[in-house]
């Protein structure tokens, strides 16, 4: 049963870090909660950094199953799919998002490592799914590498806005002019239904 019992510690951490601020998360609590002992907890999480980084590696696997590769998906679709999934997990574990990247923890070596795997994971995906060779492989995959940079700062800072002052489908439209600057493409007032 250790995958069960590291199964509830994580889900209890990340309630815990979803409702409150980090500095506010103890792990005395979170052994209440769970009805076990702190030193238990220290078993599968020696540290807070620890619980909130398995919380944050935990939502990101999440994300990444949530932005697979649609087989008989146009390019276009599986960008905006892609996009709606980020939008979902930004607002869904907003203050763990801000957390990793803006608060306690943003710049931890282990929350980057965290990040930087799922964003080339995310990048391989949609290399794969346009289907890109050679040189335009390449030219590609650096523009997706800022692009997607560019994507989470932007919904940091969505998040970071208490006013909300753009709304979700402004936010869309920035990323896909974005998008389709960083590959060459020309840019529309509206959002094109090909990115191809």
């Amino acid at each position: 049963m250790p995958a069960a019992r590291r199964d509830q510690i994580l889900d209890i951490g990340a309630e815990q870090f979803a409702a409150r601020p980090y500095e506010q998360v103890h792990i005395v609590d979170v052994a209440a909660i769970a009805g076990i002992s702190r030193a238990l907890v220290y078993r599968y999480f020696p540290t807070k950094r620890d619980l909130f980084a398995g919380v944050y590696k935990r939502a990101s696997e999440r994300l990444l199953a949530a932005s697979e590769i649609v087989p008989g998906l146009t390019l276009a679709e599986q960008v905006l799919a892609g996009l709606e999934a980020h939008f979902d997990f930004f607002i869904e574990n907003a203050r763990t998002v801000l957390v990793a990247n803006r608060g306690a923890l943003a710049g931890d070596p282990l929350i980057e490592g965290i990040i930087s795997e799922e964003l080339a994971e995310l990048r391989g995906r949609m290399l794969d799914a346009g289907g890109l060779q050679g040189r335009e492989r390449v030219r590609a995959s650096i523009a997706l590498s800022g692009w997607l940079a560019f994507v989470r700062a932007v919904c940091v800072e969505w998040l970071a806005d208490s006013d909300r002052t753009l709304t979700r489908e402004d936010v869309r439209e920035m990323c896909l002019s974005a998008l389709i600057s960083a590959l060459g493409g020309e840019t529309t007032e509206t959002t094109p239904p090909e990115l191809e």
